[in-house]
C-alpha cells in the first residue's frame, strides 16, 4: 500500500530536448483547459453539435471527461510530488487527451455535420474544423509520447542485477 500513499519527487527529464517538449505540451494543455473552462457552457453546446440531435448528455459527459483528463495530466508533466500510482495515471491521461481529440477530429471530418468550431480552445476562439485538426491531434499525441518518454515513471530492469 505504500506505493499508493507515498508521494515521491519526479525524476528529471532524460534530455534537454525532452524537457522543452514537456514544457510545450504542458503549455498547450494549460491553454486548452483554461479556454474550455472559461467558456464551459458554450463549449458543451459546441460539443453537442458534433453528434446527432438530442445528444446533450453525451456532450456533457464528453466535455467533462476532456477537461478532467487535461487537468489531471498536468501533475505528471509539471513534475509534482505524486504517488507512483498517480504519476502513472496522470501520464496515461496525458495520452488519452490527444487520443480523444484525434477521434473527435476524425469524426467531424467523416460525418455530415454543420460545425463551425473544433473546440480546441472551447468557445473562446472559433477554429474552423478540417483535416488539419487531425494533424494537430497527431502532433499532440507525439508530444504526449515524447513527454512520457522523457519523464518515464516506470522502473526498468537493469543489467547490473543479473547474476553471473
Amino acid at each position: 500500500m505504500s506505493i499508493i500513499t507515498r508521494a515521491t519527487p519526479a525524476k528529471p527529464a532524460k534530455t534537454s530536448d525532452a524537457q522543452k517538449v514537456i514544457y510545450a505540451y504542458t503549455f498547450i494543455l494549460i491553454v486548452f483547459v483554461l479556454c474550455q473552462l472559461f467558456t464551459y457552457d458554450d463549449f458543451l453546446k459546441l460539443l453537442e453539435g458534433f453528434f446527432t440531435s438530442g445528444s446533450a448528455p453525451i456532450a456533457n459527459i464528453l466535455g467533462s471527461i476532456i477537461v478532467t483528463f487535461e487537468l489531471l495530466a498536468l501533475p505528471f508533466l509539471l513534475g509534482m510530488r505524486l504517488s507512483h500510482l498517480m504519476r502513472v495515471v496522470s501520464m496515461v491521461l496525458g495520452w488519452l487527451v490527444p487520443t480523444i481529440w484525434l477521434l473527435l477530429s476524425i469524426w467531424i471530418n467523416v460525418t455530415p455535420n454543420n460545425i463551425n468550431s473544433i473546440c480546441f480552445l472551447g468557445a473562446l476562439v472559433d477554429i474552423i474544423p478540417g483535416w488539419w485538426a487531425v494533424a494537430v491531434s497527431l502532433a499532440l499525441a507525439i508530444l504526449a509520447i515524447w513527454s512520457s518518454w522523457g519523464l518515464w515513471p516506470l522502473g526498468t530492469k537493469s543489467s547490473s542485477t543479473k547474476t553471473k
